[in-house]
């Protein structure tokens, strides 16, 4: 999960992309660049950090120019501590291109040997998005055999990588001198929409909440597998460039990674967590009874939607038991487990008048490691709560997700191999109760029918690409599992149980 942004104008857009990457910070708080062009040159800055660390007013005075694009990381793939794979990513041929992504590739290794053996092209780093990017400039160099660049040449080449790249990939990419390309994967899993500007600004971005936030207005999402080209002067061109695309967007970014103000894919990420604290109050009130709950209260600040939905219904009062640090980063994104346990702390404070004496009903967006719920249920438990009961708005976690959002072994997550009560002991909460899985589809399908499914492998095992296995899935995970050992630096925690059920 990353977020990335790209933008054509008469105007400089340097401040505009700033501003973009500002309103996508939360898809990514390892990294950030920008890369802006000039006539066919390319100026970028980027670095690890948050936007604001990362760009000073020197930096953006050396973007000139009336195109760019940038990104915010958050690391799936490659190393996380290397800043060289912070984006975006340059090569020199053909023409010059530059690439920002988000998403995953499934197939990352094997292109990695085709590029080199095949194509004779070098890859610097470890990162899935460079060799995203030397497929897409190899597919350009052929299509244009050498000669000039053509319209049918840009789609050729997006088709062809339709063809070779397997995974999940919205992309946004400026080839040197002629425009900007934006395209996605063949499935949708990854979001990407685009808009306008009053003045004829074109741009493309993750989320709606990056065009509404800086003046554009909202056209369309990008379809599964369209590519889309806009010529330096503003014109846009479409095509379906994949044989047989499907609409399967990733069900997390409903449940938790996109800000409540967006619209993905037709879908009010906001009504689509409201429409999951109905059949979650479902789920609670065959749990526990509502007369048994005095306050149900959201865990900052995904959850609210739900949280509220589920007070409303059941007829509990809604409360706010945590205060949130604003300035401390989600610990769902942060790379190692023994940083994120330590800014559980950090991030959520207690009011305690809210718990004192108390049965309290927490509710969660989703549950992944487990490590800082039962954190928070100890600190409402520390704050006099009598009983705390733990809600979570999205079904148990149980398999990886190889499509660009940090679960990446099944070792590291709780619900994998363990029965709801034995996680619920892990946790420590007194009762624990998970949304259904076939529930939240209808749930956050009936507003969008057209939709032909979601991406929703880390709750239901399928995936949807149909090239993952078993053995692939640690295939991918080597690397990045090295790199998280470093960060932990062997502090790693991980929940036990005696007798833990393992599949």
């Amino acid at each position: 999960m990353c977020g990335i942004v790209g933008v054509v104008s008469a105007q400089p857009v340097n401040q505009l992309i700033y501003d973009a990457l500002l309103l996508l910070q939360h898809r990514g708080q390892d990294a950030a660049g920008i890369l802006t062009q000039l006539g066919h040159k390319f100026f970028m800055h980027k670095a690890k950090g948050m936007v604001r660390d990362v760009f000073r007013t020197r930096n953006m005075r050396a973007l000139p120019g009336t195109s760019g694009l940038g990104q915010v990381r958050y690391p799936t793939a490659g190393n996380a501590a290397s800043e060289e794979e912070a984006q975006p990513f340059y090569v020199n041929a053909p023409f010059g291109v530059v690439m920002a992504h988000n998403g995953n590739l499934t197939n990352a290794q094997a292109l990695r040997r085709e590029l080199v053996q095949t194509d004779h092209r070098h890859i610097n780093t470890e990162s899935d998005s460079e060799v995203l990017l030397n497929v897409l400039a190899h597919e350009l160099g052929r299509a244009s055999q050498g000669g000039a660049l053509q319209l049918e040449g840009i789609f050729g080449a997006v088709a062809a990588v339709h063809r070779r790249v397997r995974g999940s990939y919205a992309v946004v990419a400026l080839i040197a001198g002629h425009g900007m390309l934006v395209f996605r994967d063949p499935f949708g899993i990854r979001p990407l929409c685009i808009g306008r500007g009053a003045d004829g600004t074109v741009m493309a971005a993750s989320e709606s909440v990056a065009l509404e936030g800086t003046g554009h207005r909202f056209e369309r999402d990008v379809a599964p597998g369209e590519a889309i080209f806009v010529t330096l002067d503003g014109h846009i061109h479409a095509r379906q460039c994949a044989e047989a695309p499907r609409h399967h967007p990733c069900m997390f970014e409903f449940v938790y990674l996109a800000r409540p103000d967006s619209v993905i894919d037709g879908i009010s990420v906001y009504q689509a967590r409201l429409n999951m604290g109905q059949t979650l109050a479902t789920r609670v009130v065959s749990t526990v009874p509502p007369n048994e709950i005095d306050a149900v209260i959201p865990i900052p600040e995904s959850s609210r939607p739900a949280a509220m939905e589920v007070a409303r219904l059941i007829g509990r009062p809604y409360r706010e038991g945590f205060v949130k640090n604003r300035y401390v980063g989600r610990t769902f994104i942060m790379p190692g487990q023994a940083v994120r346990k330590k800014s559980v702390r950090q991030k959520l404070n207690v009011i305690a008048s809210e718990f004192a004496g108390r049965n309290v009903l927490l509710v969660d967006d989703s549950i992944v490691r487990g490590t800082t719920s039962r954190e928070i249920v100890q600190m409402a438990r520390e704050a006099g709560a009598r009983k705390v009961y733990l809600a979570s708005a999205a079904p148990p976690v149980r398999y990886p997700n190889v499509y660009g959002i940090d679960m990446p072994t099944q070792e590291e997550l709780v619900a994998h191999g363990r029965t709801v009560e034995q996680v619920r002991a892990l946790i420590g909460c007194d009762a624990l109760i998970y949304q259904d899985v076939e529930a939240m589809k209808r749930a956050v399908a009936a507003l969008n029918p057209g939709l032909q499914g979601f991406e929703a492998s880390c709750f239901d095992g399928v995936y949807i690409t149909g090239d993952v296995t078993p053995e692939s899935v640690v295939a991918m995970n080597a690397p990045r599992q090295a790199s998280a050992a470093e960060d932990d630096d062997g502090a790693t925690t991980r929940l036990t149980l005696p007798n833990a059920q393992e599949s």
